[in-house]
């Protein structure tokens, strides 16, 4: 039996608008292999103040500085797919060891071709102002990478005025599987890494489940401990002006963000 249709009718008056459904609105570009920094945001970011948009762009294993660099090109078009045409409050790219292959500046221009006078936050960068906030630079660092992709990393710290007391790497080529280490085994990891003359350690890679160990390692080597997702998200969340004290994350969640 076919059934007659009903009359569809237009409401007369459209309902007033929201400048935005969010408050404030933070990008995510992220490796299209990444299992990590979506759930991380998710955690530590996303509210019902602040919004978090995401685009991947393409990656092939095994993380090599050529294959970091690669991705140089995607990331105009990988910012123009977040809300096409609209302002963002912060932008991350968030790949720690690309970062420093590409530089800093190299990511900011590509990015900020598709998304004008956005601050734009990398990695690296998050990370040594959360070093700063703590007001050290004597540190220890662990990477899950090989040697040849640690050492633009140690590189890139040390000419910024760092003292790199010890730097250990897992020697892993696969950033699948460096998402896979659990955080528990992180924490131990971080005690053996921890100089005992270093003021902090930094944890990199976006791949790691870091941000969840963070706490933990703070207890366990009784300094303070910065994280690629975790130093990100707290210069990501500063930048929308949310100052919320978040020690869950570490101690690093609980301060201002300081002047560059």
């Amino acid at each position: 039996m076919i059934m007659d249709t009903p009359e569809i009718r237009q409401h007369p008056a459209r309902p007033t608008l929201d400048p935005r459904p969010l408050e404030k609105r933070v990008g995510l570009v992220v490796l299209a292999t990444d299992h990590t920094t979506e759930p991380d945001y998710r955690r530590m970011v996303a509210s019902e103040r602040i919004g978090v948009h995401v685009a991947r762009i393409a990656y092939a294993n095994p993380t090599t500085p050529e294959n970091l660099r690669r991705m140089q090109p995607a990331l105009t078009e990988g910012a123009a797919l977040i809300l096409p045409d609209e302002k963002l409050d912060a932008i991350c790219y968030s790949c720690t060891s690309a970062s420093v292959v590409i530089g800093d500046a190299e990511i900011e221009a590509a990015i900020r071709k598709a998304k004008p006078a956005v601050p734009v936050v990398t990695p690296p960068q998050a990370a040594m102002r959360g070093l700063r906030a703590f007001g050290v630079s004597r540190i220890s660092v662990v990477t899950p990478y090989t040697v040849e992709t640690s050492r633009p990393m140690a590189d890139y710290f040390a000419r910024h005025g760092f003292d790199i007391m010890s730097f250990t790497c897992l020697g892993f080529d696969d950033d699948r599987e460096m998402a896979r280490i659990p955080p528990a085994s992180l924490v131990e990891l971080a005690r053996q890494a921890m100089h005992p003359d270093a003021e902090a350690l930094f944890v990199s890679c976006t791949a790691l489940r870091a941000a969840l160990a963070a706490a933990a390692i703070e207890e366990a080597t009784g300094r303070p401990v910065v994280t690629s997702n975790q130093a990100t998200a707290w210069n990501c969340l500063r930048l929308c002006g949310d100052d919320t004290s978040h020690p869950q994350w570490g101690r690093l969640m609980t301060l201002a963000l300081p002047s560059d």
